[in-house]
């Protein structure tokens, strides 16, 4: 007998989590301060130069430090995503579609579109890889759009 939607079984759950501290993050973070001390010790860089070239680690030092889990689970009607203190969750069956759009810095913002037009942008550190994202919304039959470096 074909399986129909009424008697296909339920889609398994799917989980996806993270931690703030990763060796890309502690990778990135040292190489960042050393070179500033190569351009502050080696090339005699002014110091207030130098600080202010090191405000862009402070966010990744304090990821470090802390550690904040994040990650998004999809199981039976429900998708819920969590990233440090933000828990959120939504319906699936409010989802018309997920909108997957890649940025110039070759990340990909993952935003749920609900049937009464609100959208609702996943925090980027929730969000898993796009291929297992988008195979687990398909096999909710939830439709996916793709969309690559678009300006807005």
């Amino acid at each position: 007998m074909p399986e129909t939607p009424e008697t296909q079984p339920p889609a398994e759950d799917y989980s996806f989590s993270r931690q703030g501290r990763s060796l890309a993050t502690i990778l990135a973070t040292g190489g960042w301060l050393a070179g500033l001390l190569v351009l502050w010790l080696g090339l005699g860089a002014v110091l207030w130069i130098v600080v202010l070239l090191a405000l862009p680690v402070l966010p990744a030092l304090f990821d470090l430090i802390r550690n904040p889990f994040s990650g998004l689970k999809i199981s039976g009607d429900r998708i819920e995503w969590f990233s440090g203190g933000l828990t959120a969750s939504a319906e699936l069956r409010e989802i018309e579609r997920v909108r997957f759009d890649t940025r110039w810095d070759f990340s990909v913002r993952t935003t749920l579109i609900l049937h009464s037009g609100k959208r609702i942008r996943l925090p980027q550190e929730a969000t898993p890889p796009y291929a297992e994202v988008n195979a687990a919304f398909q096999t909710r039959k939830i439709r996916t759009d793709r969309h690559h470096f678009t300006a807005f």
